[in-house]
C-alpha cells in the first residue's frame, strides 16, 4: 500500500469516527432534552400539592410556586434551572445539528430556542423569584414585582415567550428545507400559533382567575412539542452512532 493510499484510508477512518461522535452527541442531547421536558411538566403540576389551600393552579402562576415566600421553593428553582440548561444544550447541540441543512434559519431558530423561556428563561429561575405569592394574605400584583426578582421574572418571561414563538417559525422554515423534516414544518407553525393563543388568553383572563390555567397550557404545549421533536431526532439518528 502506497503512502498516499494509507493517508486516504486514515482520513476515512478519522471522518467515520468524527461522524460517529457527532451522532452520539446529537442523541445524547436529544435524550437530555426529552427527559428535561418530562421533568419540567412534572414541576409545573406536582408542586401545586404543597402550596397550601389558598393556592390555585387555575388562578395562580407557575412563578408563584417558587416565590420568596413559597414553601420548598428552593427545590423547584434547582429543578427548573437544570431543565433550562438541558433544553439549551438540546437546542444548540441536537436541534441545530439535525436541521443544519436548513441554513441560517436553522441556526437562528436553534439559538432563539435556547435563549427563550424554555431555555435561558428557566436557567435563570434563581434570579426570577417573585417577592410574594398571590396566595399569600395581603400580596398584590404590585408587591410581587417590588423586588429585583419579580421585575426580572416579568421581563424575562415576556421576552422569553416571544423568542419561543419566533424560534418556532424559524425552525419550521428550516424544516421545509431539510430532507426528512418537511412534514414537520406546518405542525410547528400551528403549535406556535396555539402557544400565542394561550399566552394572550392568560393575559386577558387575569381578572377572571384563569391566568394559571392558560400559563400551564403554554408551558405544557411547549414542553410536549420539544419532547416530540427530541423523539423525532432520536428516531432519525437510530443506528448512526
Amino acid at each position: 500500500m502506497t503512502s498516499s493510499a494509507r493517508d486516504l484510508e486514515r482520513a476515512d477512518v478519522d471522518l467515520t469516527a468524527a461522524s460517529s461522535g457527532r451522532h452520539a452527541s446529537v442523541r445524547r442531547w436529544a435524550w437530555l432534552g426529552l427527559v428535561a421536558q418530562a421533568v419540567f411538566v412534572a414541576s409545573c403540576l406536582v408542586p401545586v400539592f404543597w402550596q397550601g389551600p389558598h393556592y390555585s393552579a387555575v388562578a395562580h402562576t407557575i412563578s408563584d410556586m417558587y416565590a420568596v415566600t413559597a414553601p420548598h421553593a428552593g427545590f423547584l428553582v434547582v429543578v427548573l434551572s437544570l431543565c433550562g440548561a438541558a433544553t439549551m444544550g438540546f437546542a444548540l447541540r441536537s436541534v441545530w445539528s439535525q436541521l443544519r441543512t436548513g441554513g441560517w434559519r436553522a441556526a437562528t431558530g436553534s439559538v432563539l430556542l435556547g435563549l427563550s423561556i424554555v431555555g435561558l428563561g428557566d436557567l435563570l429561575s434563581p434570579a426570577e423569584r417573585l417577592a410574594c405569592r398571590m396566595a399569600d394574605p395581603g400580596c398584590t400584583a404590585t408587591q410581587q414585582l417590588s423586588n429585583v426578582g419579580g421585575q426580572l421574572d416579568n421581563v424575562i418571561s415576556s421576552i422569553g415567550l416571544l423568542l419561543l414563538v419566533i424560534a418556532a417559525f424559524f425552525l419550521a422554515a428550516a424544516m421545509r428545507r431539510t430532507h426528512g423534516w418537511e412534514g414537520w414544518a406546518r405542525p410547528t407553525r400551528w403549535t406556535a400559533v396555539l402557544i400565542t393563543t394561550f399566552a394572550v388568553a392568560s393575559v386577558l383572563t387575569q381578572g377572571a382567575g384563569y391566568t394559571g390555567l392558560f400559563e400551564r397550557l403554554v408551558a405544557i404545549t411547549g414542553a410536549a412539542t420539544l419532547a416530540v421533536l427530541a423523539i423525532g431526532i432520536l428516531r432519525r439518528t437510530r443506528g448512526t452512532s
